[in-house]
């Protein structure tokens, strides 16, 4: 299949790829529809710890392709339901990005909790190059992540930005030279895999905007037992091991 979502998990870590090369792996309708269901299921997934969204190959995603839309699709309501839920992902997030991350792709990469790019990369938020209005919730996230002058640059040039500047506004988290993205990933994902869980979910929410969760998120820690797992690995000089998992049905948006 030339256009596809490929997946699989290693160590903990559920791996999601962007792999439409003959279209510099944008999106198509079936795409856009697909990654909810996905991600859904690496929700409700016990030995995932954490999600990477990456691109085949040299480009991470070059927003939608529109070729694939047919007469009912709303190109718009695919993308913002597909981000939505990677936003909503309960457990952390990363995108791992080299060469263009443009419209929808931005919009994906916006959605995740962090952004590790390789230097090359380049990041543009378009649809002022088609008169299209940018959906009001993802104005909102891009602007939350690098301010509201930056947003509003973005947005109103549709000029693409390098990887360091995406560093300095705040879009982009770390920045590596050619050939160390995925050793450092790796080695990231690695680290946050053996992280506790509970401390992490909880920290997505309150960062979020959700401070109304902190009675749900006592009441797990109280009856996780990560604290006293924490605490003895500690005072016994080992690596703890986390037992919590994210219990059924929940998501970052759930009350």
């Amino acid at each position: 299949m030339d256009a596809q979502l490929l997946h699989s998990v290693t160590d903990g870590v559920a791996t999601i790829v962007i792999s439409h090369p003959a279209k510099r792996n944008a999106m198509t309708a079936a795409m856009w529809r697909a990654l909810p269901e996905l991600l859904a299921g690496y929700a409700a997934d016990p030995a995932v710890r954490m999600l990477v969204l990456t691109g085949e190959g040299r480009t991470f995603c070059a927003g939608a392709d529109i070729s694939s839309l047919t007469g009912s699709d709303d190109p718009q309501a695919l993308a913002v339901a597909a981000e939505e839920a990677l936003a909503a992902f309960p457990k952390p997030t990363l995108a791992a990005v080299r060469g263009h991350c443009v419209g929808g792709g931005t919009q994906l990469a916006a959605a995740c909790d962090l952004r590790f790019a390789q230097e090359g990369a380049l990041f543009g938020v378009t649809p002022a190059r088609l008169g299209i209005v940018y959906p009001s919730s993802s104005t909102r996230r891009l602007a939350a992540l690098v301010g509201p002058a930056a947003a509003k640059y973005l947005l109103f040039s549709a000029e693409l930005i390098d990887a360091d500047r995406a560093l300095r506004t705040g879009l982009v988290d770390e920045v590596l030279a050619p050939g160390h993205l995925d050793k450092r990933v790796a080695e990231f994902t690695a680290v946050l895999a053996g992280r506790s869980l509970l401390t992490q979910a909880a920290a997505k929410e309150f960062a979020d905007g959700r401070p109304d969760r902190d009675a749900y998120w006592a009441g797990q820690a109280a009856g996780s037992g990560d604290t006293a797992e924490g605490v003895a690995a500690f005072l016994e000089r080992r690596e703890p091991r986390f037992t919590w998992t994210v219990p059924p049905g929940e998501s970052s948006e759930s009350s």
